[in-house]
């Protein structure tokens, strides 16, 4: 008896060292650096011109451009290198596949499947009949066609490769610094030679030895490169090696749990995406992303880093240089020729997914905790949002609600009737979102792991048992989901039968998926466990948690009978988590340096495809001073995903916690975000359609203005608003940068600004900088309800902006807000024109329209109306309404500023035309 309490007590010290090592923030020191990563060390010892491949062989092959790599320079004593085989493909709308694997490895190495769209592969190829042979710059090169205007270019010997402007510029290019390495697989070591790796006190067995590859691409044209999430730091990536250069860590992608990150830091978060953006005023957009898991390290090089080696590109371009290094996969990569970034958006997500429908009430307000303690916390949460006249969407639950870190389980004690806490919330409207996290207890009795082990569904380690790590449960393992038929296993989990205690009003939040491992090497899983009985982790990592964010994802989905779109929550984010869900930007701090930082990071998600996403309202470490949560509200209500959120050794902070003022200031953030849900909905599926996302930088809006490219503390929220947070305490006034020729109007006064310059405003604490863009037209709801599902049936208003030619346009989507019914061509898309002193609603569905909507137009505002007309005629009705002074905001202080057309009553669904005079 007296060994098992010695055991427990011990077990518990751990546990409780574990919890203590993840609280206290950051220490660098348990995470690697480039000089503690072999791959990328060698990497970066490269000298440019070390490449001595050439192309041989070259061909026309199914359609695609093929060739061997064969090293024209084998050193004395060196083992003999195999070929490589490279494949180029053309597809629609200007995308090139570049392709490079070994001939006969000893082992296949890992291509990442399901990220690339099956009808991406299937349908946008283009079937390359022929190639051409010139001489450039002294070398044989073949050309093939990619689309009008652009063509790819394989030079043989030294390899490059390139797509140009026909027979003009370059746009990007792999390998024109003569830095490409490819290191191929082994079996057998040479004498001597070690292939295990170190750090702390982890061992890397690496049983196939070194597995690298890496190579430079060049952006030509580029003023700034972009993307490459997830990190805290400046928007515009920073150069990393060269003159001038402080910080000499290269941009890092690598799922990691790095609680409390420190922010301006290259050092990789919880996602990773490794697709890159360049921006310049001369050339315009292009980007580059190749699909690869494994670890990655990427450089951007400052001008002139090459200085000392003679390298020679084409001088007549400006261009950026950067370098790639990864660990282990394949070459697998994607040129887009733009040439503007919604061209650029739309080629990616043409590759990797646009990002899903979400339903209505994802899109409002999400209030959460770690942890509301019971039901009784729950329906007094509730009740408060009421008696203040806050609304909100989404009460959420984190780890402490589950019997004993058991997830899809509820602690009976604290909840005790699950369905009747989630059935009263539905009443009104709201909905409820749990936890559910990738390690699994290890107990046999419970019903998960019990299955999980006998269907031999966990991540084996490099000896073949069942991988176990510790993790909030502490003895844990983590399910294989690189394995198809584990994750429609694992969906199976979500059904009302299966996970008892739920209802169809409960979604769910993916955490710790990078996969997060307590006592892991750097907080993960070792790189030598083993997925799918072929792959191992160093070549899977960064894919994980997308694999898990899609299997419960799938799940939600299957619990509907495929009627319901899901709401999922991930932290871990790659490559195509756009077609799954939401993600947020991790254990952020109250500090106002975390919520200056917010905007890059959420801009970056959505120029890599992740429209949805958003950052901790008012720091998840931390307890926030009051002017400070204000500023998070004011700015927080302009993320595409807004949830306040709080660690549990913080102070309460429900909005209605720090004096009666500011509740006002917070109620009116919230209360601003629920105005504008018609457009921010509007947004969401044009990000669906498009893959343009709904936060935009400016350059996305303005691409020639230079202002712009590197503007960190604006975004744009769609074609029509300018939003500016406020990043200083007790701050006074404000620069903001307002783009264009044209007007822009504050979001609450109807005041106009001027296009093209910085205006230094005064500021109070009531609200942050936003504006309205000369042109558009923006719907809203004015009516304010406890939530966004008992706004359906509200009228709307349009807010009508005018430019200086009297002219404006704008657009509204509406769907039943839940089903998928909308990709059967159920729902609602108008056009709004305003022109030639006439407002004309257009239909832009396709087809026959199946969804129908009774709502009206109720009041209709006018901005910067240059004549003084007075009454309007709505046709086809023939009837006339009166233009009159009204608010611009209905529950202001401030009186009637904005001319108003009021109660028009058209009705959304229908073709009208309203003619002013």
């Amino acid at each position: 008896m007296k060994t098992q309490m010695n055991n427990l007590t011990l077990l518990l010290l751990f546990l409780f060292t574990c919890h203590l090592s993840q609280v206290l923030s950051w220490k660098k020191d348990e995470f690697r650096n480039c000089n503690q990563t072999p791959f990328c060390k060698r990497a970066r010892g490269r000298k440019p011109s070390s490449s001595s491949l050439a192309a041989h062989d070259v061909t026309i092959s199914d359609g695609s451009l093929t060739a061997k790599l064969v090293s024209t320079r084998i050193e004395q004593d060196q083992d003999p290198i195999r070929p490589l085989v490279l494949t180029l493909s053309a597809y629609h709308d200007g995308i090139l596949r570049l392709k490079i694997d070994e001939l006969g490895p000893p082992r296949k190495r890992f291509e990442v499947p399901d990220v690339v769209l099956h009808e991406f592969e299937g349908k946008k190829k283009l079937w390359l009949q022929r190639l051409s042979t010139e001489t450039i710059d002294g070398a044989p090169s073949s050309v093939v066609f990619l689309s009008d205007g652009y063509e790819a270019v394989l030079r043989h010997d030294p390899f490059e490769v390139y797509v140009r402007e026909t027979k003009g510029n370059r746009v990007i290019s792999v390998n024109s610094n003569g830095l490409f390495d490819f290191e191929q697989l082994r079996e057998n070591k040479k004498e001597g030679e070690d292939w295990e790796e170190r750090f702390r006190s982890h061992t890397d067995k690496r049983p196939y030895g070194p597995q690298s590859i890496s190579f430079d691409v060049s952006f030509f044209g580029a003023d700034h490169v972009y993307g490459i999430p997830e990190r805290a730091t400046s928007f515009a990536l920073k150069p990393t090696r060269g003159p001038g250069v402080e910080e000499s860590e290269p941009y890092r992608l690598f799922n990691l749990d790095v609680f409390e990150y420190v922010h301006d830091s290259p050092f990789g978060l919880y996602g990773s995406i490794p697709f890159m953006i360049s921006h310049g005023k001369a050339r315009g957009t292009s980007g580059f992303f190749w699909l690869n898991a494994a670890e990655m390290q990427i450089d951007v090089l400052a001008k002139g880093w090459d200085a000392e080696e003679g390298i020679a590109l084409p001088s007549s371009q400006g261009r950026i240089d950067t370098f790639w290094m990864s660990e282990a996969g394949v070459v697998d990569a994607f040129f887009f020729v733009g040439p503007g970034p919604k061209d650029v958006a739309r080629q990616y997500t043409s590759v990797t997914g646009t990002p899903s429908m979400p339903q209505l009430f994802a899109v409002a307000y999400h209030q959460c905790r770690w942890n509301y303690r019971d039901e009784e916390d729950v329906e007094q949460v509730d009740a408060k949002f009421d008696e203040y006249d806050i609304p909100y969407d989404v009460l959420w639950l984190d780890i402490e609600h589950t019997d004993g870190k058991r997830y899809l389980t509820w602690d009976r004690m604290l909840f005790p009737h699950p369905e009747e806490m989630q059935r009263k919330l539905a009443a009104k409207g709201r909905h409820m979102v749990t936890i559910v996290d990738p390690h699994i207890k290890r107990d046999d009795s419970y019903f998960v792991h019990k299955e999980a082990t006998e269907n031999g569904y966990y991540v084996k380690d490099a000896n073949g048992n069942d991988y176990d790590g510790w993790c909030w449960p502490g003895s844990s393992s983590y399910l294989d989901m690189l394995r198809p038929e584990v994750r429609s296993w694992w969906a199976t989990k979500f059904s009302i039968q299966n996970y008892v205690g739920s209802t169809p009003s409960l979604y769910i939040w993916n955490d710790m998926n990078e996969p997060s491992v307590f006592n892991g090497p750097e907080v993960t899983m070792p790189r030598d466990a083993v997925h799918r009985g072929d792959a191992e982790h160093r070549e899977v990592h960064n894919a994980y948690g997308y694999y898990f964010h899609m299997a419960t994802a799938d799940g939600l989905v299957n619990r509907g009978d495929g009627r319901d779109r899901p709401f999922v929550l991930s932290r871990a984010v790659f490559a195509g988590s756009q077609r799954y869900g939401a993600v947020w930007t991790g254990d952020n701090t109250a500090e106002w340096e975390h919520l200056r930082v917010s905007v890059p990071m959420v801009l970056t998600l959505g120029l890599t495809g992740i429209s949805f996403s958003g950052a901790d309202v008012g720091g998840f470490f931390g307890n926030p001073e009051p002017e400070l949560l204000v500023r998070w509200y004011q700015l927080g209500a302009y993320y595409p995903f807004f949830r306040a959120h709080a660690h549990h050794d913080t102070k309460r902070r429900e909005p209605w916690l720090f004096g009666d003022k500011n509740t006002e200031r917070i109620r009116e953030a919230i209360h601003m975000r629920y105005m504008l849900l018609p457009y921010f909905y509007t947004l969401f599926r044009e990000a669906n359609t498009s893959g343009v996302p709904v936060a935009r930088p400016l350059w996305m809006e303005f691409p020639s203005e230079e202002a712009t490219f590197t503007n960190d503390e604006a975004l744009m929220i769609g074609n029509s608003l300018l939003v500016q947070g406020i990043y200083t305490e007790h701050a006074k006034h404000a620069s903001v940068y307002l783009p264009g020729k044209e007007l822009w109007y504050d979001l609450k006064t109807g005041a106009a600004f001027k296009g093209g310059k910085t205006h230094k405003l005064d500021v109070n604490e009531e609200g942050v900088p936003a504006f309205q863009r000369a042109g558009t037209i923006i719907p809203r709801k004015d009516r304010f309800r406890r939530s966004s599902t008992q706004m359906v049936n509200d009228p709307y208003t349009l807010v009508i902006a005018l430019n200086s030619s009297q002219a404006a346009e704008g657009e509204l989507y509406v769907d039943d807000g839940k089903s998928f019914e909308f990709q059967q061509g159920s729902y609602i898309h108008r056009r709004f024109v305003f022109a030639d002193g006439k407002l004309t609603s257009l239909n832009l569905a396709l087809g026959q329209t199946q969804f129908f909507s009774e709502c009206v137009i109720e009041r209709i505002i006018l901005l910067g109306l240059s004549t003084g007309q007075k009454s309007a005629t709505i046709e086809p009705a023939n009837q006339n309404a009166e233009i009159e002074r009204g608010p611009l905001l209905l529950h202001s202080r401030q009186g009637p500023t904005a001319l108003t057309i009021r109660k028009p009553n058209v009705r959304i669904a229908d073709d009208w035309v309203i003619k002013i005079f």
